[in-house]
């Protein structure tokens, strides 16, 4: 799937880097905490978020991510805009909540990141 892809299936607005709406991404998280995201993802992905502060450009640039989708019709402010575009991102905003948002992604072939072995092995989550 590509970023141009995305876009379509959210019905979302290109808010920065439509010269990289064809970038392939594979995996997608959803988190308003970047506590979380920091926590859980070691990859290059896309983050769907609600949050629309300068923690949201840190945790991008820290886990070098391709794409920012705003959720909840949410819009980033014009620092966050530069910012992604300084990191060479994509931003996307879409008024679907990050549930819906994720399902639709989900059913298009977009897979969440993966879960730590042991998670599937009865481990525990706190």
């Amino acid at each position: 799937m590509t970023i141009q892809d995305m876009a379509d299936v959210l019905h979302a607005r290109v808010l920065i880097g439509k010269e990289r709406l064809d970038t392939p991404v594979y995996t997608a998280c959803c988190s308003d905490l970047m506590s979380d995201v920091l926590a859980f993802v070691d990859e290059k992905t896309v983050l769907i978020t609600g949050l629309t502060n300068p923690h949201v450009i840190r945790t991008s640039e820290m886990l070098d991510l391709k794409c920012l989708v705003f959720a909840r019709g949410k819009v980033p402010t014009d620092d966050i805009l530069e910012g992604a575009d300084e990191l060479g991102m994509v931003v996307l905003h879409t008024k679907m909540t990050a549930f819906t948002a994720c399902g639709l992604l989900y059913e298009a072939g977009l897979r969440g990141v993966p879960v730590p072995a042991e998670w599937h092995q009865g481990g525990s989550v706190s």
